[in-house]
C-alpha cells in the first residue's frame, strides 16, 4: 500500500541497463514525489553494486523478488526491448504501477495486451518518454495553443548518434533495435505531440546495415490532417538532434530536444519575423533541469493524484502504429494508412 504519509512514490527498478542506473535513477532519487528503495538484476553481485553506487537500500538477484515486495509501489521497466510487455504485465500483476521504457513493445498488437491488463489490475502503465514532462516541451505546447506561430503546418526534425558494434543491444534485431524504434520514435512521438493527433497516412524510406540488418538510417513523411511532418534518424551518422516547427506566421526551433543536459539551460528559438538571417529571433531560456526528475515526478504525481500518466497507454500503442507502418511502407515503396 502507497505510504502517502511520506507523500513520495516508493520506486522499483528491473535490471541495472545503463540508462537507469547512469540518468533515470540518479534523477529519481532527487525527486519532490520519488524515491528508488530497490532494484533488481539477474546478477546479485551487480544489483549490489548499483544500490550501493546509488544509495538504494534493497538490492535483489532476481525480478521475481523485487515484484513481491509490498513497500515497492511502482516499477520502473528499462528491460530490453522484447522484454518490456512480458515484465510490465508481471508488475502490474503484482499490483505495481510501471513506468516503461520506450518503445514500450515490439509490435501494436503486443502493446494493446496490456489494456486489458491495465483494465484487469487497475495500475497505472506508462511509457518513458521523459520529454512529455519536460520543461521546453511544456512551454512549446503553450506556444501552440497560443498561436503564437499561427496555424502549425510543418514539423522536421533530425536525430542520429553512431554506433555500429555489433554486441551492442540496439544493433540487435530481435531485440527491437535500429534508428526507428530507438530514436526515430522520439520524432515520431514530437511531431504527434505537436500536431494534437495522428497521421492519417505515412511513407518511408529504409536503409539497413548490411551485416546487421538493423536500419541504420530511416527517413519517413507523415501526413496529417493539419500538415505534414519529416524526419530523419540514424544509428551511424555523426551525432545530431534538432526539431522545427512552422506554422503560419512563425517558427519555433528546438536545439535539443531529446537528450536535454541537465547542466546547462535549454532554449527554444522563436521567430516570427521571417528574417532568413536570424535577426528577428527571440530565445526563451529554460533553468537548469533534470528531464528524468521531471519525468519520475510527473508520473509518481499522477499516481498519488489518481490522474494520468503524462504519456499512457493509448498514446504509446497509436506511436507504434506509427513505426509499424512506416516500416510497412519501406517495405512496399507507397503511402501506408494507419
Amino acid at each position: 500500500m502507497i505510504s502517502f504519509m511520506s507523500k513520495k512514490i516508493r520506486w522499483g527498478v528491473l535490471s541495472t541497463a545503463n540508462i537507469g542506473v547512469k540518468k533515470v535513477l540518479p534523477a529519481m532519487q532527487l525527486g519532490r514525489y520519488s524515491t528508488v528503495t530497490a532494484i533488481a538484476s539477474r546478477d546479485l553481485a551487480r544489483a549490489r553494486e548499483a544500490a550501493g553506487l546509488l544509495g538504494i537500500a534493497t538490492a535483489y538477484g532476481s525480478y521475481e523478488e523485487l515484484l513481491a515486495n509490498p513497500n515497492v509501489d511502482a516499477v520502473y521497466n528499462p528491460l530490453p526491448n522484447q522484454l518490456h510487455v512480458p515484465w510490465t504485465i508481471k508488475a502490474a500483476e503484482a499490483g505495481k504501477h510501471v513506468l516503461c521504457e520506450k518503445p514500450l513493445s515490439l509490435t501494436v498488437g503486443e502493446a494493446e495486451t496490456l489494456l486489458a491488463v491495465r483494465a484487469r489490475t487497475g495500475v497505472k502503465i506508462g511509457e518513458a518518454f521523459m520529454i512529455r514532462s519536460y520543461t521546453q516541451w511544456l512551454r512549446l505546447r503553450e506556444l501552440l495553443d497560443q498561436g503564437r506561430i499561427g496555424e502549425l503546418r510543418s514539423v522536421m526534425g533530425f536525430f542520429s548518434y553512431f554506433n555500429d558494434d555489433p554486441a551492442n543491444i540496439r544493433n540487435n534485431v530481435e531485440s527491437g533495435g535500429g534508428a526507428l524504434m530507438d530514436i526515430g520514435c522520439y520524432c515520431i512521438h514530437a511531431s504527434r505531440y505537436a500536431f494534437g493527433g495522428q497521421p492519417t497516412r505515412v511513407v518511408g524510406l529504409v536503409e539497413r546495415d548490411p551485416a546487421m540488418k538493423i536500419d541504420r538510417l530511416t527517413s519517413a513523411m507523415l501526413d496529417f490532417p493539419g500538415g505534414h511532418a519529416i524526419f530523419t534518424c540514424s544509428t551511424q551518422l555523426a551525432p545530431y538532434q534538432r526539431m522545427h516547427f512552422l506554422g503560419t506566421k512563425g517558427r519555433i526551433e528546438m536545439e535539443i530536444p531529446f537528450n536535454a543536459p541537465k547542466d546547462r539551460p535549454t532554449r527554444l528559438l522563436i521567430d516570427e519575423t521571417g528574417d532568413i538571417f536570424g535577426g528577428g529571433i527571440v530565445t526563451e531560456e529554460f533553468p537548469t533541469a533534470d528531464q528524468y526528475t521531471m519525468q519520475g515526478d510527473a508520473f509518481s504525481k499522477a499516481i498519488l493524484d489518481n490522474t494520468e500518466v503524462p504519456v499512457p497507454l493509448e498514446d504509446a500503442i497509436a506511436n507504434m502504429a506509427v513505426i509499424e507502418a512506416v516500416f510497412r511502407s519501406a517495405e512496399t515503396g507507397g503511402w501506408e494508412k494507419l
